[in-house]
């Protein structure tokens, strides 16, 4: 009897170590996970180099930004509470198509989020604050 008590206690505290150690590494993923970044000058004007020309919001071929807004969104840059057919004011594109610049609207009047975007590697180079 005491060996079969001994053996359950023991799965008891193998399955509990187990769990500690799943719970350990779960937050300690979530803690490094990287957010968004804000742009730096250099990148920026980088991006800028050739003249940027406004393209329409129904363009089809405009890089799909809404996992990064998803993540702006969750470090609160962006809030939850603008519609995403309303969210972008903007877009720009500079005349080689390398880059494009997003701007996204946010609750405060001439305050906006721009995202530059690199074409050719398909993916957010960050974002900008913007103070109209």
């Amino acid at each position: 009897m005491a060996m079969h008590h001994y053996l359950r206690l023991s799965f008891i505290l193998l399955f509990i170590i187990t769990s500690f150690f799943c719970i350990y590494f779960i937050v300690k993923k979530r803690r490094n996970k990287k957010g968004p970044k804000i742009l730096s000058n250099e990148k920026y004007n980088a991006s800028m180099m050739e003249g940027m020309a406004e393209i329409s919001v129904d363009n089809d071929s405009l890089f799909n930004i809404w996992p990064y807004v998803g993540e702006l969104k969750a470090v609160k840059i962006l809030s939850n509470k603008i519609k995403e057919s309303e969210l972008i004011h903007k877009v720009y594109r500079n005349s080689t198509e390398d880059f494009e610049h997003i701007l996204l609207v946010t609750e405060k009047e001439n305050h906006f989020v721009k995202v530059v975007v690199d074409r050719n590697k398909k993916k957010a180079m960050g974002y900008l604050l913007l103070e109209l």
